[in-house]
């Protein structure tokens, strides 16, 4: 994903409910915690068409079955005072949140990031560990942009994560948390690879 920006300015401190206001006057996605408001930048080409890719995966391999794909509009729930975004996630039966912020679900299994060169020690480290308080994540995605490389964690229980890695585009991606497959040379579908970069 994205990296957090700067905080907002104006005042240091915001609310829930100013929070959401801020989010609705300008249109701009900020994380949140404890009160403090980072704002989230753009993407490349690249992680837009791989972030639509991922979701149409996700809806492909989800039809028919009680779980549903979200896009980066939606904010996942930490905690009652700690939001993000994530670039994909899915979440099993109906969406669940806080009383404080009814537009940030707190139930989902699997969370996708797209790496970029800002933000990617931050998905692998902070935000990784931020999500992982959250009860019901159970595997984490991280897309490379520049080369193909998909890695999956996936919670076999409270101390222990299964790493798996994907680099070849005729490798299936193996999702646990919902059963499924996705090709990775579909994550990939019209990202043109700079061959100095790719392997």
């Amino acid at each position: 994903c994205i990296n957090m920006g700067l905080p907002a300015h104006n005042h240091q401190f915001y609310t829930i409910a100013e929070y959401l206001e801020l989010e609705r006057q300008t249109g701009i996605k900020y994380e949140y915690e404890d009160g403090e408001v980072f704002a989230m930048a753009g993407g490349t080409v690249e992680h837009s068409l791989i972030g639509n890719n991922i979701g149409g995966e996700l809806r492909r391999v989800l039809k028919n079955r009680p779980c549903n794909a979200y896009n980066s509009d939606l904010k996942i729930a930490i905690s009652e005072e700690k939001y993000r975004y994530a670039d994909a996630s899915v979440i099993c039966g109906p969406v669940e949140y806080f009383d404080e912020n009814p537009e940030a679900a707190k139930n989902p299994v699997l969370i996708v990031e797209v790496l970029s060169e800002s933000s990617e020690s931050y998905d692998r480290g902070e935000k990784f560990k931020k999500y992982r308080q959250i009860p019901t994540f159970r595997e984490y995605v991280l897309i490379e942009q520049r080369f193909p490389l998909v890695e999956v964690f996936f919670k076999i229980d409270e101390k222990t994560w299964q790493y798996r890695v994907y680099e070849q585009l005729d490798q299936m991606v193996q999702l646990d948390s919902i059963e499924a497959e996705i090709p990775l040379a579909e994550l990939y579908s019209g990202v043109i690879f700079n061959e100095q970069t790719s392997n």
